[in-house]
């Protein structure tokens, strides 16, 4: 399916890219120096990739000291894109968790700068018979102050004339459409033992790919086989697709998961590059000013490196 555009022009041309945890200890000798601890993490992480997406919200909500002391740990210029918390997403109805979710917000102004846009991600269950609730949430959510995106799993927010009605209302509101792409590790599978996935106590759910931009920034979750070759065909689709909404003004955030984590980092890196060979006018990545300075001392995953 060929990229398409909702609502206005864009905001300012921007670039960011991360993971989706920056706390994951098996980085430690590849993506982080060896000896590296725990504490340390999400400074090490910020010296490396310029967002983060903030699974851990999901999970948990975050204290005001955890707060504050992300926002000293994370420069100005980084990007923290947290998931809306699942006692808020995961309950049924939005509506009755409005007021938690807008205390939630309340706990984030410390992050100041660095808080990115918000994404709420519902449940399979969470079907376009609720589209009103949706639009009732939306429509009372402070979008100006705090950028939200919406993350569908249900099936039917895919077949048109459904589709078309929550990108127009998306638009219309100026909030964003999560682009989860999760064909990597489906599309490979022809025997069981193919599964990239076995094992994963939370396996990521088959949809389709809906390219489509509904607010002046998107947010893209890219999936991705462990293996680098079986990603090329979608990386051949993903980096001019992202090179032209760049170049059209929309701000970017990607996101690069892998059922084998430790994976994750490097395949970043990799689209990055690719972005940059495409012509895309983005600065040089982070890491990579890290590694020209001496400042690692780390060796890539055996897998990755050989391509």
């Amino acid at each position: 399916m060929p990229p398409q555009r909702f609502g206005g022009t864009g905001v300012t041309t921007s670039f960011y890219i991360g993971c989706a945890v920056w706390a994951y200890k098996d980085w430690v000798g590849n993506f982080y120096p060896k000896g590296s601890k725990a504490r340390d993490f999400l400074g090490l992480y910020c010296d490396r990739f310029t967002a983060v997406e903030g699974n851990t919200t999901f999970y948990s909500l975050p204290d005001a000291k955890t707060v504050e002391r992300w926002a000293a740990e994370m420069p100005p210029t980084f990007r923290f894109c947290p998931k809306l918390p699942k006692v808020f997403s995961h309950q049924g109805k939005l509506g009755p968790h409005r007021e938690g979710a807008l205390q939630f917000l309340e706990s984030l102004k410390p992050l100041g700068s660095r808080l990115g846009p918000l994404f709420i991600q519902l449940p399979p269950s969470y079907s376009p018979a609720l589209f009103s609730d949706l639009r009732e949430f939306l429509t009372d959510w402070p979008r100006q102050a705090f950028p939200l995106a919406v993350e569908v799993r249900h099936l039917d927010w895919f077949q048109d004339p459904v589709a078309s009605r929550l990108n127009q209302m998306l638009s219309a509101l100026g909030v964003g459409r999560v682009l989860l792409d999760t064909r990597p590790i489906y599309d490979s599978i022809e025997t069981p033992a193919d599964d990239p996935q076995i094992g994963s106590e939370r396996k990521k759910p088959q949809v389709p790919l809906q390219p489509v931009v509904t607010a002046p920034f998107t947010l893209v979750r890219y999936i991705s086989h462990p293996d680098l070759a079986q990603n090329q065909p979608y990386f051949k689709e993903w980096v001019p697709r992202l090179k032209q909404w760049l170049d059209e003004g929309t701000e970017v955030y990607f996101f690069a998961h892998c059922p084998k984590e430790e994976y994750s980092p490097e395949l970043a890196r990799y689209v990055y590059h690719q972005l940059q060979e495409e012509g895309a006018s983005i600065p040089p990545l982070q890491w990579d000013l890290t590694e020209a300075k001496g400042g690692d001392d780390q060796e890539p995953p055996a897998q990755l490196s050989l391509f």
